[in-house]
């Protein structure tokens, strides 16, 4: 695994960005941790949208506040993976499987340690926040995530059925 660090989305990366979410379009795997990525026409609108939920008084209704950055690897520029975390977690979905923290790395590079080092970092960023905990959750089947997790010092709750899919509940205290 090469080096990388979080930075906040900026239009310095905007071909990236709409790359990105372009793989996993094509692929059909899930955006998770990217806000609404998947629904932006462009890197503009979507750095607009995630900058509205980082403060409380721009932040919409149905939402929490929270922060969203790219994982971009020091070598070659590229992103990696999006990580964010929400501020809390005092919201219906949130509360119940959603979590503090949503990530995704890029498809073609899976398995190589990313999303460990990504999660890693960002725990910093939680307890820079204030945050002392952070629930995160996963797929029941999905091992590698569970795997990130645990390497993080996650440990498991309960599982929750929502939807008829089963979810991992781990809490991490930081």
């Amino acid at each position: 695994m090469d080096e990388i660090r979080l930075i906040k989305p900026a239009m310095e990366y905007a071909d990236d960005i709409m790359k990105y979410r372009q793989e996993f379009l094509d692929s059909g795997d899930s955006l998770d941790g990217c806000g609404n990525l998947k629904l932006c026409s462009s890197a503009d609108e979507w750095i607009r949208t995630i900058d509205l939920l980082e403060h409380d008084e721009t932040c919409p209704e149905d939402r929490v506040t929270s922060n969203t950055f790219i994982a971009v690897r020091t070598a070659d520029h590229k992103i990696i993976g999006v990580i964010d975390f929400r501020h809390h977690i005092n919201h219906p979905i949130l509360s119940v499987w959603g979590g503090h923290i949503g990530y995704s790395v890029r498809p073609d590079e899976r398995r190589k340690g990313y999303a460990k080092e990504m999660l890693r970092q960002n725990l910093k960023n939680c307890k820079d926040y204030g945050l002392d905990k952070v629930l995160i959750t996963c797929d029941y089947n999905n091992v590698g995530s569970e795997k990130t997790i645990l390497a993080n010092g996650g440990i498991f709750e309960k599982e929750v059925v929502v939807d008829g899919d089963r979810i991992k509940r781990y809490w991490i205290h930081l």
